[in-house]
């Protein structure tokens, strides 16, 4: 039995959900974001709180059961409060600057990166080290944020590069003479 899938997604105030066929649709402060689950489960709405239950015994289906179950707790707190991912730049020379809907990271590349804000999801530079990345699509969010960091992921000698903020690097010792 499925754990995570057995518990309803409460909803808070300010946020409505509905259900037609197998597409939810959530709606809230932030915007609406939509779910398409798939037949192995069934999703109903009753008492402010969305519960999801498999359709028959199989594995799909109870693979399927905890998986829309938080898909659906992702559209919920994204279209309630939104998802935010920060990244930090570390080593000398390295920046980060926005340029109306572009990203410019120099990255000690022979040339600048230059980033296009895809739709949806906000990017904001708070300090030249520092890049702030919201939105209210859980996936496109982290995408984003793993797009940016694929550039220079940081190294284990120096630590240089681009990281989440909470991310830990494991640092080496270097050569010894």
């Amino acid at each position: 039995m499925s754990r995570i899938g057995k518990n309803p997604v409460v909803l808070p105030d300010g946020v409505s959900a509905s259900v037609s066929g197998r597409r939810i649709e959530v709606k809230g402060p932030k915007g609406t974001l939509d779910f398409t689950a798939t037949d192995d489960v069934s999703v109903e709405i009753a008492d402010g709180a969305v519960t999801v239950s498999p359709r028959g015994t199989s594995k799909r289906a109870r693979q399927q059961w905890g998986m829309t179950r938080s898909m659906i707790a992702n559209c919920v707190s994204g279209v309630a409060a939104g998802f935010r991912k920060e990244l930090a730049i570390t080593g000398v020379g390295y920046r980060a600057q926005m340029q109306g809907n572009t990203l410019q990271l120099a990255l000690g590349l022979s040339h600048d990166v230059r980033f296009e804000t895809p739709a949806g999801v906000s990017i904001s530079v708070p300090a030249a080290g520092r890049i702030v990345i919201e939105g209210i699509d859980k996936q496109q969010v982290g995408q984003t944020a793993a797009e940016i960091r694929s550039w220079r992921p940081p190294e284990p000698f120096k630590g240089k590069g681009i990281r989440y903020v909470d991310e830990v690097i494991y640092r080496k010792v270097g050569k010894k003479k």
